[in-house]
């Protein structure tokens, strides 16, 4: 097969895969490059600071909240249970991964144990 024939049946697949990646390299590389952290006024410096909060608190929200495919509240829900404590130790740790890692092993205690 000759070269000009395979561009002309994947170009279309070849142009999506470089706007993919242009799409996603310029949101990490460009705040990085034009923004260094000390030129930053400190209002913008303390909002940005809420930003990894949000985040995590949008990923982890749902999953917390919806527990069996309806959202529930309440005290059968494993996943609320387990992310009470689990905000203590993120909040006097501050570390995200000793957060996690302690959710799970409730999780799994609570499981094994036959509490849920």
């Amino acid at each position: 097969m000759s070269t000009t024939g395979w561009f002309s049946t994947n170009g279309a697949l070849l142009l999506c895969l470089l706007g993919s990646v242009v799409v996603t390299l310029l949101p990490k590389i460009l705040p990085v490059t034009f923004l260094k952290g000390d030129s930053l006024p400190p209002l913008l410096r303390h909002w940005l600071s809420f930003v990894p909060v949000a985040v995590m608190a949008a990923l982890v929200g749902p999953d917390v909240f919806i527990y069996e495919g309806h959202f529930n509240a309440g005290p059968s829900n494993l996943f609320l249970m387990v992310s009470l404590p689990a905000l203590l130790v993120a909040w006097w740790t501050k570390n995200y991964f000793l957060t996690i890692a302690f959710g799970l092993a409730l999780v799994i205690l609570a499981r094994f144990a036959g509490w849920y």
